[in-house]
């Protein structure tokens, strides 16, 4: 089954199911393709270049299946990894990126204190550091990467309940008091973790605004969407795609709340 033509979301796993949720109220008259590379999450295992590596060939064998009029990678971690050789293989395919929302953090902050809660790789990536350097000189914006939190992102989505100690445990570094002042933004740079922000928010210390990047991304997605030749529905299904060739049932009946057929 394919849905040819239509718009592929691209993650690790399903947590760009919430880039999803905004992309269709914007941009509700097209086919959905969503895949999940569940064959190698978590990517925060992987080594750099053979993750790259593997993006790249995998994105070749995903083009040739789906033919998508735009991909977005709903993901931080493959987007500050790979998009730029991406483009470069492909350089007749659309890309939507995901990157940290600094920018607009720095932007909206009155404390100064900003955190980026992110995976250990989108911390480490020199891409986040200048980010930071481009558009958040004057804050002091802390580095948070969590180790966990995307896998109980995918339990939670999964199974519908999750340990609120660990998430506590988890976001804990965001928190920082300097000269009276508390971070008041945290940036939610992964797109898994918006599935946990009600915990987030009971969990935390003190209430901060909690900046989500999903309908962000949304609107890029409709900005390229519009200089595309219309496709409409071709198909009428949207179709859920798992590198492991095998979803759990719990899996499989999640992304089908979010309307994929998921086989």
């Amino acid at each position: 089954m394919s849905a040819r033509g239509g718009i592929l979301f691209f993650d690790s796993g399903i947590g760009g199911l919430s880039v999803v949720k905004e992309a269709r109220i914007l941009l509700p008259d097209h086919d959905y393709i969503y895949v999940a590379d569940d064959a190698a999450f978590p990517y925060g295992a992987w080594e750099e270049d053979a993750l790259r590596a593997r993006l790249v060939r995998l994105f070749g064998d995903l083009l040739a299946r789906y033919a998508p009029s735009l991909v977005v990678i709903a993901c931080n971690t493959a987007s500050t990894l790979a998009i730029t050789d991406l483009r470069k293989a492909f350089p007749g395919q659309p890309f939507v990126g995901t990157v940290p929302a600094i920018k607009p953090a720095a932007e909206r902050t009155c404390s100064g204190l900003v955190s980026v809660l992110a995976t250990p790789g989108t911390v480490r990536r020199q891409y986040t550091r200048d980010l930071i350097r481009d558009y958040a000189g004057k804050c002091h914006v802390r580095l948070v990467g969590s180790e966990n939190l995307a896998r109980l992102a995918e339990q939670y989505m999964r199974e519908g309940h999750v340990d609120e100690t660990a998430i506590r445990a988890e976001i804990e570094p965001c928190f920082v008091e300097q000269d009276g002042r508390r971070t008041d933004i945290v940036v939610l740079a992964c797109t898994h973790y918006p599935f946990l922000v009600n915990r987030m928010r009971k969990t935390a210390p003190w209430p901060v605004d909690w900046i989500d990047t999903s309908e962000a991304i949304a609107r890029r997605a409709l900005a390229l969407a519009v200089e595309l030749p219309p496709q409409g529905r071709a198909s009428g299904r949207d179709f859920a795609h798992f590198t492991s060739g095998a979803p759990s049932q719990a899996l499989r009946r999640f992304v089908r709340g979010f309307g994929f057929d998921a086989g």
